[in-house]
């Protein structure tokens, strides 16, 4: 529900599709693991106003957004984009490789690796 204050914190995150339900995004606040303005945010029903800066990591990247609309419902992921404006700095070419290396995948049926195909994905993946 959006008042004239704002809307929740878990909705906006929501809505914005940082998350694929509100109930995660209800945990993810509670958990205080949500800065708004540097300031750590231990309740999901905290408002969320435009212009807010939010920190918080999700799936080992940072994320800096400022919110730029309260939206109104949670739409196509082109309209959840209208919502904020990244602010997260670019990945590093290191972290571009670990995570282009992470997902290394190995076929279907082919059974546990040897030792040593082991310590070729270890070593591909510590590169």
């Amino acid at each position: 529900m959006i008042t004239e204050n704002g809307i929740r914190m878990d909705k906006w995150l929501w809505h914005a599709r940082f998350f694929k339900s509100r109930s995660l995004a209800t945990q993810f606040c509670n958990a205080s693991k949500l800065r708004v303005d540097g300031v750590i945010i231990k309740k999901a029903h905290f408002l969320a106003r435009p212009y807010m800066v939010l920190t918080f990591s999700r799936s080992r990247q940072v994320h800096i957004v400022k919110i730029l609309v309260l939206g109104s419902r949670r739409g196509p992921a082109t309209e959840a984009k209208t919502l904020y404006e990244d602010l997260s700095p670019p990945l590093s070419p290191k972290s571009a490789e670990a995570n282009s290396s992470a997902t290394l995948i190995r076929p279907i049926g082919s059974g546990r690796p040897t030792k040593r195909e082991r310590r070729r994905l270890d070593q591909l993946r510590s590169h």
